[in-house]
């Protein structure tokens, strides 16, 4: 059963607190990275042998076996993937940057370019769920920036095949290129290169803490969007708040992993009790309710706060990785509002509606890096180039002053390079 504690009761870094993983996760990767390194695919169709009991001919999925799952998926879902592609590409067109140039001063120029990154790799998760949110939500932004070459990992069934409705979404969303490899070995192909899979030169997208870990390792080789940890939302709610729609929200992440956490801050203990009792009520109903069940038990708490005020800054101090304000007014708390992944605001706003419809992007900073870090956007497939040009009259009239700042750091060759020219310069 859910915890109920008093805000008092308990440290902000204690409400998002988990187990910690037994495995030596860490040697694990970093044995299977250095093997995809020393053996490209002969190391990727053995890992597919052993960890997906699925013996493979080729990694590459073909356009034939693309078009055939596109057929095989439900005509509702395929239009119902459609309109989400559509609502993330209007959400994430605003977002593209714009390069600039200065050249207000006379012989100066200064400016910015944007420029996309050449190749995308994108990791989509596979095993007991299928998620071609995921494909949608990493691939679009990144399409909309300019990639060159976007291409997609994930695992295989033990077939061989991959499941259609990922393949569906990979071709709404024009992903290039699909492999059948998973785990750290997926990642270490990205990062690195195989006789069949391309170097990239950014991974993104979640996994389970074989890819984070791997994904950490590679890091420098490779650029990363972030290390996702278990899914969390905090609501904030008052004590209007129906208990029936509370719960669902909570359970919504926690049926998304045992490490998952859900947390509920008000202001009212009433609600604390209403929720505690009619998640009890919905768990069973769950298809996945052994997950929810110790998502709930072990990392599920409701806190009980003085004041709604206290309970927004328990939530900045948290930096969920969802937050939902289940309030009549939610744009008068949005302000104060510092450090969250995504804001989910008002009554009619459950979590769901940004993890698949929406638009906003799902892949978000967890574990209270909301403080510091940002959703999966467009700015993670472009990098910046800046540019400066002076003439040589433009030189010369800062020339000395350059000079003097450079020897200032005891950079004697700084300076001679900018005075040099004026030295040069013909009388």
């Amino acid at each position: 059963m859910i915890k109920i504690l008093r805000s008092c009761e308990v440290k902000p870094e204690e409400i998002f607190a988990r187990a910690e993983n037994s495995v030596n996760v860490e040697q694990i990767v970093s044995d299977i990275i250095a093997d995809v390194r020393n053996n490209g695919d002969k190391a990727l169709f053995a890992y597919c042998e052993k960890f997906d009991r699925a013996k493979l001919d080729a990694l590459q999925v073909t356009a034939e076996e693309i078009d055939a799952a596109v057929a095989a998926v439900e005509p509702r879902f395929l239009e119902i993937l459609r309109r989400a592609a559509a609502n993330i590409r209007k959400f994430h067109s605003q977002q593209v940057r714009r390069s600039f140039m200065i050249n207000n001063e006379t012989g100066i120029v200064m400016g910015q370019k944007i420029i996309p990154i050449d190749r995308a790799g994108l990791y989509v998760p596979g095993g007991t769920a299928a998620y071609p949110s995921t494909v949608l939500m990493d691939s679009i932004p990144a399409k909309i920036a300019g990639c060159r070459e976007v291409v997609m990992v994930t695992p295989p069934s033990a077939d061989g095949t991959i499941n259609p409705v990922i393949l569906a979404a990979a071709k709404i969303a024009g992903i290039d290129k699909i492999y059948k490899v998973g785990g750290a070995q997926a990642i270490a192909a990205l990062a690195y290169g195989t006789e069949s899979i391309p170097k990239v030169d950014k991974i993104v997208g979640p996994g389970n803490a074989f890819v984070a870990e791997a994904k950490k390792q590679v890091f420098g080789a490779v650029s990363i969007d972030m290390i996702a940890g278990p899914s969390e939302i905090l609501i904030v709610a008052d004590g209007k708040t129906n208990p029936r729609h509370a719960a669902a929200d909570l359970l919504s992440q926690a049926e998304h992993d045992k490490l998952a956490s859900a947390v509920l801050v008000t202001d009212s203990m009433e609600l604390a009790q209403a929720v505690q009792a009619e998640i009890e009520k919905q768990i069973p109903d769950l298809l996945r309710a052994d997950i929810a069940r110790a998502s709930i038990d072990n990392n599920g708490k409701i806190i009980v706060a003085d004041t709604l005020t206290d309970a927004i800054d328990i939530a900045n101090e948290i930096a969920p990785e969802h937050l939902e304000l289940l309030l009549d007014n939610p744009f008068d708390y949005l302000d104060s509002i510092r450090h969250a992944g995504s804001v989910f605001m008002g009554r009619n706003c459950p979590e769901a509606l940004g993890d698949y419809l929406a638009g906003p992007n799902h892949t978000l900073p967890t574990s209270g890096t909301a403080k510091f870090s940002s959703p999966l956007s467009v700015d993670d497939f472009v990098k910046k180039t800046q540019y400066t040009y002076y003439t040589a009259d433009a030189l010369a009239n800062v020339a000395e002053d350059v000079a003097f700042f450079a020897k200032q750091e005891g950079l004697t060759a700084h300076a001679k390079s900018a005075v040099i020219r004026t030295e040069e310069i013909e009388p």
